[in-house]
């Protein structure tokens, strides 16, 4: 038996987010489902982290232990036949017997989506926020700047355990003009619940002229309550999970 890992991409639009879910449709689910149809007999499998109800993948990394005589490409395009058109597998390898995809990582990268129209439109709103005014994009880019570093995010999301730490570690995040919009991309340690969707939120009112650089400031240095709202999830991706042997480094700020 060997334990593989397995890259995922998902359109997060009609799952209830990652983690199985009785009698909800996850991307788990339908993963377990696949594997069980090509001899997998496991409780259930390994992930990196479970993005949340309409939220995207690329990059997503699960880790099952299978019984497999055939390779590892096989073992791809088998998943593959028996996946449903709105999540697929993109990479399979042999990994390590200890592997675990969630507490090995040594970061994990974001990309968030948004574009500016006053008026409703289907198809981008698929995956990204539609901002109904203009975005000053230099205070995004001042207010992206804040969030670098090792800082307590209390203000920003809370830990996945009850009593579990909230400082984390933001090696990079910043904004990028794309066609249409703009995209958001953070890499960091880890990050609490709802966090990316959290920043992004109160990005986006800095922004718009509805929060100010010195409050968001004021959040990520002191923990100062900051304004309620979350970015809307389809504009969210997980676009990689990064380790050790990867060749990742990041440099300490």
């Amino acid at each position: 038996m060997e334990r593989y890992q397995i890259i995922l991409a998902y359109d997060g639009t009609n799952f209830q987010g990652f983690q199985r879910q009785e009698g909800d449709r996850t991307v788990q689910g339908e993963v377990e489902d696949a594997l069980r149809r090509i001899g997998w007999q496991g409780r259930s499998i390994l992930s990196a982290g479970r993005t949340d109800t309409g939220v995207h993948a690329t990059g997503q990394v699960i880790a099952v232990d299978l019984e497999w005589k055939h390779s590892s490409d096989d073992l791809l395009q088998a998943m593959n036949a028996n996946l449903t058109e709105d999540v697929a597998v993109r990479m399979v390898r042999v990994a390590d017997r200890g592997f675990h995809p969630r507490f090995d990582a040594i970061s994990r990268t974001y990309q968030y989506r948004i574009f500016h129209d006053p008026i409703r439109h289907p198809l981008k709103e698929r995956y990204a926020w539609r901002v109904s005014r203009p975005v000053d994009i230099d205070r995004l880019h001042a207010a992206s700047r804040l969030l670098v570093g090792t800082h307590d995010f209390a203000a920003f999301g809370r830990p996945p355990r009850q009593g579990g730490s909230t400082t984390r570690q933001i090696f990079q995040a910043g904004w990028m003009v794309e066609e249409g919009g703009w995209r958001f991309e953070v890499t960091a340690n880890a990050f609490l619940y709802h966090m990316v969707r959290r920043i992004v939120h109160l990005q986006v009112m800095v922004g718009l002229g509805q929060w100010s650089l010195e409050k968001l400031q004021a959040g990520v240095e002191r923990v100062e309550p900051q304004m309620p709202g979350l970015a809307p999830p389809q504009g969210l991706t997980l676009v990689e999970v990064q380790y050790p042997s990867d060749g990742h480094e990041f440099e300490d700020k």
